[in-house]
C-alpha cells in the first residue's frame, strides 16, 4: 500500500491488539484512512482464515469503500474485495473482504449464529450509532462469547466517544494522530438572523469559492434545501464551476457522478450527511457547513416518527470539517459564529434513543432475547420498547407472551419495516408496489393526500400532477425485488392494503365541517381543507407529521366500511360503555360497536346496571369535587378534630378512596344536578362504627342545647367552636357553655337575627356590656323583654304580652 496515510502509523498497534485480545476500538479523525487501510492490513497480517466483513452505514459508502480497496490491490470490486448492499452485490468465491450495509450483518447472524466462514467483523463509522449497528455489535458480542471465541471484532470511528464502546467490548483503544492535512475553520462574524438558510448558505459558498482554491462540499440538511440552494447558485457560480447534488434518494449513477473528480474546473457538491461518512470526494478542499442536520425522532405519545431539522453537534461539525483535509490543506466555512459553537451539543443522539424500535424489537424476539440480556452501549428505553412490542402483537408478529410467531419470522426475513412487511405478507399482488411506494420519499409532493394518485403514477396511469420520475423508477425497481416469492391471494385495493400496514391509523371522520379524524389507535388527525379525501368517512393515514396533539395527514387512502369489516372481523366488537361525559355533565350509558378507538355504531343502553352507572359517576365526582351541604360540612369539621386513630376525613383522602365509602350510596345519581342535590352526610357517617360515632358525639357534639331545649348546630370550621343564638334565649345562663372543656364562641343575635355581640365569657357580658346593649335593644325592639338582671330572667323567644 503506497501513499502513506496517518492511520498507517497505528496499524501495527491495531494488529497487535487483535492478535492478543481479538478486539479493538480504533479512533481515527476524518481523512486518516481507516476505512480502506484497516481491512487490508488485517488481510495482509493473516489474522484469520475467514472472511473479513466490514459494515458501512450507507450503500454509497459501502460500494465506494470496496471499489477503493480493490483499486489499491489493482483489482475490480468482486474479486478479493467485494460489496453487498440492498439490490446490488459484487462478490465471488475469491472475496476475502466484504463491505456490507449494517442490516445485512443482522440477517447473517440471525440466519447462522455461528457465522461460518467469517473471521472478523469491522463496524466502520460506529459513531453514527444506527439501530442496526448497535444491534449488530450486541449480537456479535454474544456470538463471540458463546459460539465463536475466535471472532475478531473492530469498532472504528472518527468522532466516537470511545470509552463506553471499549467497556462494552472489553477492548483496548487505539488512537490515530490526525488528518492528513490541516483544515482552517472560518466562522461568521455575526449570526445570519432572519435570512433563509438556503440564501445564507449560497452566499457563504460563493464567498468560499472566491477566497479558497479547490472544489467545495456544501452540507445541507435535506434534499429540499439542496434543490433550493442549487437554484440560487446556478446562475451565480463562477464559470469554471459545476454543481452536483448528493443525497440518499439519488440513484447510484448520480451519486457516483457527485463523488467523481471534476472533469474540468471546480465542482460544488451539495450534500446531506451522507457525505460525512467514509466517502472521499476527489478535489474537495473547501467545506461549507450550513450547521443543520435532519433526524428521525420517534414520538411515543403519538406512535409516529417525524423528521426534525436541528443544529449539528460538535462531533458532526468535526466530521464535516475533516472532509476538506483529505487530499490537501483545506478551509471549512461554518454558517455560525465562533461563540455559537460553544452551545452545540457534543454528540448526536443514538438512533436507539430517538428512533422507531419496531424492527429492533422484532429482531430481539427472533433472537429470543430481552434487551437486558445483550450488551448495548445505550440500552433501549423500556417504555418505547413496550410500545414497539404492542405494535408487533397487533400485526401478529408476537404472541400475547411476547414470543415471535411464524408470521413474525416471515416478517423479519423481509427488508422492510414490520408494518410494510406485514402488508406484503398478507396482501395481494399490488402489496409489494405499495410497500416500495410507502418506503420511499413522496414522488408527488404537493399533489394532495390521496395515495391512489401515487399508485397510478407508479403503475403507469396518467395523474393530474407530474411525478418525480427518478423516484418512480426506484419504487418500481424495489417493487420487483419485493414481489419475488410473495403471495397474490390477499386484498389488492389500496385502502385495505394500507390498513394492513397501519391498523392503528384507520381514521373515522368526526362530526362537524372540518375534516378531522379520530384514529383507531386513539390519536387525532386532520386533513387539509379542500383535500380530495376530506369528505371520506373512513381513511387510512399512511403519512402524518407526528404532531402529538393532532397530526396533519400528508398521505392517506380511502377505505370503505365493508372493507374494514372484511379485514378486521375478529377485532370489531360490541362494547357496553358507561362513562362520565365532561361535556354533557352526566353519565352516558351506550352500547357501541368498536374497532380500536373508532365507534362504528352507537346506541343508548337504558338497562345499564346501577353499579356501572355509579362507578361512572365517580369520575364525575372527581371532576366536580366534593360539595357537602352545611350539615355534612359541620360533620367533616368535627371528624377532622379527632386524633390519628380516627378515620382520615381529609378531602385528599376522601377523593382517593371514593370507591370505598361513596360508591354504595350513589344509586340514582348520574348528573351534575343530581350530585349538587346529593346529601353526603349519610355516606360520611357510614365510615364510622357505633363506638366511633359515640366518641365523636362526646368529643365534638354536633349541637348545643339551649335552655329552651332547642338544638343549635355547632360550627367547628373556625379557630374555636362557635354557635349563633338569640340573646334572649340565654337569659338565666350564668356559666359559659363549653364543648369538651373548651369555651364556645357565641354570636348573640337580636330578635331580627342580627349579630349584637360575640363573646367567649357570657357571665362577663351580663356584668359589663349587657347594660349598653339593653339600652339599644329596648329602643329598637320595645315589644321584647329586656330585664335589668338577665341572670335572674327566664329565657324566651317571645315578645312581651300585649298591654305590658
Amino acid at each position: 500500500m503506497s501513499d502513506t496515510l496517518p492511520i498507517d502509523s497505528v496499524l501495527p498497534e491495531v494488529i497487535a491488539a487483535l492478535r492478543s485480545r481479538g478486539r479493538v476500538v480504533l479512533q481515527a479523525p476524518p481523512g486518516a484512512g481507516k476505512t480502506t487501510r484497516v481491512p487490508l492490513a488485517m488481510l495482509e497480517a493473516g489474522l484469520t482464515e475467514g472472511k473479513i466483513v466490514m459494515l458501512e452505514p450507507r450503500r454509497l459508502a459501502a460500494r465506494a469503500a470496496a471499489e477503493r480497496m480493490a483499486l489499491t490491490l489493482g483489482e475490480k470490486a468482486g474479486e478479493t474485495v467485494g460489496f453487498r448492499v440492498r439490490g446490488e452485490s459484487a462478490v465471488s468465491a475469491a472475496t476475502r473482504i466484504e463491505v456490507v450495509t449494517e442490516g445485512i450483518l443482522t440477517r447473517m447472524i440471525q440466519d447462522q449464529p455461528d457465522l461460518p466462514a467469517i473471521g472478523a467483523v469491522i463496524f466502520d463509522e460506529f459513531h453514527e450509532r444506527s439501530l442496526n449497528a448497535d444491534l449488530g455489535l450486541a449480537l456479535a458480542l454474544e456470538v463471540a462469547g458463546a459460539l465463536r471465541d475466535d471472532l475478531l471484532l473492530v469498532a472504528m470511528s472518527a468522532t466516537l466517544d470511545a470509552g463506553p464502546v471499549a467497556e462494552i467490548m472489553q477492548a483496548p483503544i487505539v488512537t490515530s494522530d490526525g488528518r492528513s492535512f490541516p483544515v482552517t475553520p472560518v466562522w461568521l462574524d455575526k449570526p445570519i438572523g432572519k435570512q433563509r438558510l438556503e440564501e445564507a448558505t449560497a452566499d457563504l459558498t460563493l464567498k468560499a469559492l472566491a477566497e479558497a482554491p479547490g472544489s467545495a462540499l456544501v452540507f445541507l440538511p435535506g434534499e429540499a434545501e439542496i434543490r433550493r440552494t442549487e437554484a440560487l447558485l446556478r446562475a451565480r457560480l463562477p464559470a469554471d464551476s459545476s454543481l452536483a447534488p448528493l443525497f440518499g434518494a439519488l440513484d447510484f449513477k448520480a451519486q457516483r457522478a457527485a463523488i467523481a473528480p471534476a472533469r474540468e474546473g471546480r465542482k460544488v457538491v451539495l450534500a446531506t450527511s451522507i457525505a460525512e461518512t467514509s466517502l472521499t470526494i476527489e478535489g474537495i478542499r473547501i467545506v461549507v457547513d450550513a450547521g443543520r442536520a435532519r433526524r428521525a425522532r420517534f414520538d411515543p405519545a403519538s406512535g409516529m416518527s417525524r423528521l426534525i431539522t436541528e443544529k449539528v453537534t460538535r462531533a458532526e461539525a468535526t466530521q464535516r470539517e475533516g472532509r476538506a483535509g483529505r487530499l490537501a490543506e483545506g478551509v471549512a466555512y461554518k454558517l455560525w459564529t465562533r461563540g455559537e459553537e460553544g452551545a452545540l451539543a457534543a454528540y448526536p443522539p443514538a438512533e436507539i434513543e430517538a428512533g422507531d424500535l419496531s424492527g429492533f424489537a422484532l429482531e430481539l424476539a427472533l433472537w429470543g432475547a430481552e434487551a437486558t440480556d445483550l450488551a448495548f452501549v445505550t440500552p433501549p428505553h423500556e417504555g418505547r420498547l413496550a410500545e414497539a412490542r404492542a405494535l408487533l402483537q397487533m400485526l401478529g408478529a408476537l404472541d400475547v407472551q411476547g414470543r415471535i410467531t411464524d408470521h413474525g419470522r416471515a416478517l423479519a426475513r423481509l427488508p422492510l419495516h414490520p408494518r410494510l412487511a406485514h402488508m406484503v405478507s398478507r396482501g395481494g399482488a399490488r402489496a409489494p408496489t405499495l410497500a416500495a411506494l410507502l418506503a420511499e420519499r413522496d414522488p408527488m409532493r404537493g399533489a394532495g393526500a390521496d395515495l391512489a394518485q401515487r399508485m397510478d403514477a407508479v403503475e403507469g396511469r396518467p395523474t393530474p400532477t407530474e411525478p418525480h420520475r427518478p423516484t418512480i423508477a426506484r419504487i418500481r425497481a424495489e417493487a420487483r425485488r419485493l414481489a419475488l416469492g410473495q403471495n397474490d391471494t390477499g386484498p389488492n385495493a389500496i385502502g385495505p392494503l394500507a390498513a394492513l400496514a397501519y391498523p392503528d391509523r384507520i381514521g373515522l371522520r368526526r362530526k362537524g365541517d372540518a375534516p378531522r379524524y379520530v384514529l383507531s389507535g386513539g390519536k387525532g388527525a386532520i386533513l387539509p381543507e379542500g383535500d380530495a379525501l376530506a369528505g371520506e368517512r373512513l381513511i387510512v393515514a399512511t403519512d402524518l407529521d407526528g404532531d402529538p396533539r393532532e397530526a396533519r395527514v400528508r398521505q392517506a387512502a380511502r377505505l370503505s366500511e365493508s372493507e374494514l369489516r372484511d379485514l378486521f372481523t375478529d377485532q370489531i366488537v360490541w362494547v357496553e360503555v358507561c362513562e362520565w361525559s365532561r361535556r354533557d355533565g352526566r353519565v352516558i350509558a351506550r352500547r357501541q360497536e368498536r374497532f380500536g378507538a373508532l365507534v362504528l355504531d352507537d346506541r343508548t343502553w337504558p338497562e345499564a346496571p346501577v353499579e356501572d352507572v355509579a362507578r361512572a359517576m365517580l369520575e364525575g365526582v372527581r371532576q366536580l369535587g366534593l360539595t357537602p351541604a352545611p350539615a355534612a360540612r359541620r360533620f367533616l369539621a368535627r371528624a377532622r378534630l379527632m386524633g390519628a386513630d380516627f378515620p382520615d376525613f381529609s378531602e385528599e383522602h376522601l377523593m382517593e378512596t371514593l370507591e370505598d365509602w361513596l360508591l354504595p350510596h350513589l344509586s340514582g345519581v348520574r348528573s351534575a344536578a343530581d350530585w349538587k342535590a346529593f346529601d353526603l352526610l349519610p355516606a360520611l357517617r357510614a365510615r364510622l362504627n357505633w363506638d366511633q360515632q359515640q366518641a365523636l358525639d362526646t368529643a365534638a357534639p354536633p349541637h348545643f342545647e339551649t335552655p329552651l331545649g332547642r338544638r343549635v348546630p355547632i360550627d367547628y370550621d373556625a379557630e374555636a367552636p362557635r354557635i349563633e343564638v338569640r340573646l334572649q334565649e340565654l337569659f338565666g345562663v350564668t356559666r359559659h357553655p363549653t364543648v369538651a372543656g373548651q369555651p364556645l364562641q357565641i354570636t348573640l343575635l337580636s330578635p331580627a337575627h342580627r349579630p349584637v355581640q360575640i363573646t367567649m365569657d357570657l357571665p362577663g357580658f351580663w356584668a359589663s356590656s349587657y347594660a349598653d346593649v339593653r339600652k339599644d335593644m329596648r329602643g329598637r325592639y320595645p315589644k321584647h323583654p329586656w330585664p335589668e338582671d338577665p341572670t335572674e330572667a327566664d329565657p324566651t323567644l317571645r315578645a312581651k304580652p300585649r298591654g305590658r
